[in-house]
Order: C-alpha cells, then structure tokens, then sequence
C-alpha cells in the first residue's frame, strides 16, 4: 500500500471535485462537509469523465405519491447517461452489482493523499 499525496486540501473546495493523475490512473477527489473521498473518474457504462458529472442529491425512499429529496452533494451523476453513484462509497444506486472504484485517502499535514493498493 503506497500513499501519494497529491494536492493541498485548500485545493479542493468544500462540495467542490478536482482531478489529479496517479500512478496513471485518472482520479476524481469530492469533498463532502470537510472530508475528502476519490473515485475513478470513468464511469463504468461507456468511460463517460465522471468529474464532468452533476454533483446533487436523489429522492430517498418514501411512502406512495410522497418524494423526498436528500444526501445532498453525495451523489454524481454521469454526464453521458445518467447513471448515479454514491460518491462516499462508489456503489450505484440502481444496483449493488455496479459500482465506481473508490480509493482511500489519507489527510496529512494538509495535503491529501490517494492510497494504492499494489498487488
């Protein structure tokens, strides 16, 4: 496991993204009420830039004809079709079988970094 810290956390907004390259991969870094989570940033459908993506919330489970909308700035959408995806976890919210990968990041010294897992 290598630690690659890539940018300052001043860097990246609050409920704003930014992308850096590491290690070759294209990643996507959000930050959700002071936390910071990255994603790959290729959607898992057709390689849509997820960085590209709305950031928003969705509807939350709720009784018949009622809509609730919640977990605002924690979901991203893809820009090309659509499909919506939990930024916290990568999972995707039409099916557990569907997900974005999701990489650990660590905050040091106020530089965040991405955690690789070398196999």
């Amino acid at each position: 496991m290598a630690v690659h810290y890539v940018l300052d956390a001043d860097d990246v907004p609050e409920g704003g993204h930014t992308t850096v390259l590491v290690e070759g991969r294209d990643i996507v870094v959000y930050r959700i009420d002071g936390q910071f989570y990255a994603l790959h940033n290729y959607c898992p459908h057709q390689g849509a830039p997820l960085c590209r993506g709305l950031v928003s919330g969705t509807n939350l489970p709720s009784d018949v004809y009622r809509y609730e909308y919640g977990r605002e700035r924690e979901i991203v959408r893809c820009p090309w079709h659509g499909w919506e995806f939990e930024i916290k976890t990568g999972k995707s919210l039409f099916s557990d079988r569907v997900r974005v990968k999701k990489y650990e990041t660590d905050v040091l010294e106020g530089k965040v970094g991405i955690v690789l897992e070398h196999r």
